[in-house]
């Protein structure tokens, strides 16, 4: 593996250096890592393949034959039928309220939990984080991801979060919100020219555009320019999306098969999308090793980003791990941030735009609001103008509530764990080696946590609920958001936009700055009509929840 060209010293050297950066990187503390990461010699149970081979028979007997369920579980009968042809989250929410917060979901011999039930949620996610790991997930997306930060094992896990947590600190994400205005801006020139021609754009396809461009500038300091111009990496990416989205639903593992690439055509594809995104991000980490760059973790953080020639993630990553950096290493980071860092903000702007111009009279709230802070003034949105537009943040959290990114959460056990009841009235156990699907669609779209779950209401987050039909859920609790949206805490884990827990997306802030600004500044400029009929947009699964064809509209300037 390739090293930093100023990694010139011994290898017992390095390890020294390396040793201590680890303990300077463990010494910053954040929520979302100072409780979360248990002792250095905490080691989770593995499975072993007998594990895995019982728990198959043992299943096959409860589900199909006379033997007691361990389990105790409802089991979803009849379901093959009904989740071939479309997205599989859409398909588990009638079952979700005919069997409640927790049931079995066979597919022949495999068979999922299904849980929906935020109470038993937090028992996975933040009571018993290391009872489980990805599972299928990490099956699926390691050709793709490799061991980055998603899928990663929770040995690989533990060491990635310290080196990467520190990262997103706050001089970095504070210059980000420059970037961001500056990406979006791009995106207004090429709007304003398709709103004075009168064409129809669709405004998923340039959201995805300009979302790619920030993650390119942010993380990798490299400018796509997919919002003016074709960009093959983009196509690349999302052609491997949809590959992965057909593994996690295909009975046999034909891509293991011995030359699949040459037989199969889809695996001819794909081979030839990662070779353009390999290439991609190899060079990148290349050229950001030709620099010499500070390892004080001190001076980093406390930087000013605006003097800096390369203010990216990848810069910062190379820098705090010095010699015992790999390209792999990198390549995995990369690759995932790359995916999650545009597909899910691309997608919460898409849908977000979706529902605001089906409520025109929220539209116009929402356009005064922004209006009221910036006035006649065209700049682009600061920090401080960020929390001063509650509304917009309301409606991106809305919008994640109703199209969650991604729409199920997958795990699976490492040990028997038994769940609380929850809304439910029985006790049920997880065994060890299940596969566990936490539908985060249903979660947020129960009625046992939501009033008038399906409707785009952002001012919900404002109003207190509670529903004692939930034992030992506290509610959703308005005065215990604390950050730029309502997370988990508030909701005591009936919103989990960003999961949750040990393992919950580290790049939630950057993420809602990006989508707040994004969306602020189209906001601000234009008018929305949507030339299709809302009933006809359709629903696609990748990594995220994507439109069936588009989201077609004319644009109108709303500024000169």
């Amino acid at each position: 593996a390739a090293l930093s060209p100023r990694a010139r010293v011994t290898r017992a050297a390095a390890r020294d250096e390396s040793a201590t950066r680890d303990a300077r990187v463990r010494a910053i503390k954040t929520p979302d890592t100072e409780d979360a990461i248990p002792d250095e010699n905490f080691k989770p149970e593995e499975l072993k393949f007998q594990d895995i081979v019982s728990l198959w028979v043992t299943q096959i007997l409860q589900t199909y034959g006379d033997k007691e369920s361990k389990d105790n579980a409802p089991v979803c009968e009849g379901v093959i039928d009904d989740l071939v042809g479309g997205p599989i989250f859409l398909a588990l929410y009638p079952y979700f309220r005919r069997y409640g917060g927790v049931f079995k979901l066979a597919f022949g011999p495999k068979v999922f939990m299904v849980l929906s039930d935020p109470v038993i949620v937090r028992e996975v996610l933040k009571e018993k984080p290391f009872s489980f790991d990805k599972g299928v997930l990490a099956e699926i997306l390691e050709p793709i991801m490799g061991q980055g930060l998603i899928p990663a094992p929770y040995a690989v896990w533990k060491n990635r979060r310290r080196q990467l947590v520190p990262g997103f600190h706050k001089a970095w994400l504070d210059h980000m919100v420059g970037l961001f205005g500056h990406c979006s801006n791009e995106l207004l020139r090429n709007l304003d020219k398709v709103a004075a021609s009168g064409e129809v754009v669709d405004m998923e396809e340039r959201f995805c555009s300009v979302s790619l461009d920030i993650i390119g500038l942010a993380v990798f300091n490299y400018d796509f320019g997919s919002v003016t111009k074709e960009s093959p990496i983009i196509s690349a990416v999302y052609n491997c999306l949809q590959e992965a989205a057909h593994r996690s639903t295909f009975y046999v593992p034909y891509w293991n098969l011995p030359f699949a690439t040459m037989i199969v055509p889809r695996q001819r594809e794909f081979k030839k999308n990662m070779g353009i995104i390999n290439d991609t991000l190899n060079d990148l980490i290349k050229k950001a090793q030709q620099f010499e760059g500070t390892d004080d973790l001190e001076e980093l953080q406390n930087r000013d980003y605006s003097k800096v020639k390369d203010p990216s993630l990848l810069r910062f990553l190379v820098d705090i791990r010095g010699a015992d950096v790999t390209d792999t290493q990198l390549r995995d980071d990369l690759m995932t941030m790359l995916i999650a860092g545009h597909e899910t903000t691309a997608a919460v702007l898409t849908w977000g735009l979706y529902c605001l111009v089906q409520q025109p009279e929220l539209l116009k709230r929402v356009q005064a609001d922004i209006d009221e802070v910036f006035g006649d003034d065209d700049r682009t949105p600061t920090y401080e103008d960020i929390q001063k537009l509650e509304s917009v943040r309301l409606c991106i959290a809305e919008a994640l509530r109703l199209y969650p990114e991604p729409p199920i959460l997958i795990r699976r056990c490492l040990e028997d764990v038994k769940l609380p009841k929850g809304a439910g009235d029985v006790e049920v156990t997880l065994i060890k080696g299940m596969d566990i699907f936490i539908s985060v669609w249903n979660l947020h779209r129960s009625p046992e946590c939501w009033e008038n779950p399906d409707t785009f209401d952002p001012f919900r987050f404002k109003r207190p609920y509670t529903n004692p039909g939930v034992k030992d859920w506290a509610g959703y609790n308005p005065d215990l958001m604390t950050g730029l949206y309502p997370n988990e805490v508030a909701s005591d884990f009936a919103f989990i936009p960003f999961g949750a827990g040990a393992r919950k997306c580290i790049g939630d802030q950057f993420a809602m700055l990006e989508a707040t600004i994004a969306m602020t500044m189209v906001l601000r400029r234009y008018d929305f009509e949507l030339m299709k009929d809302p009933k006809d947009i359709g629903m696609e699964m990748g990594a995220t929840i994507h439109t069936a064809g588009g989201l077609p509209m004319k644009l109108t300037r709303r500024r000169p």
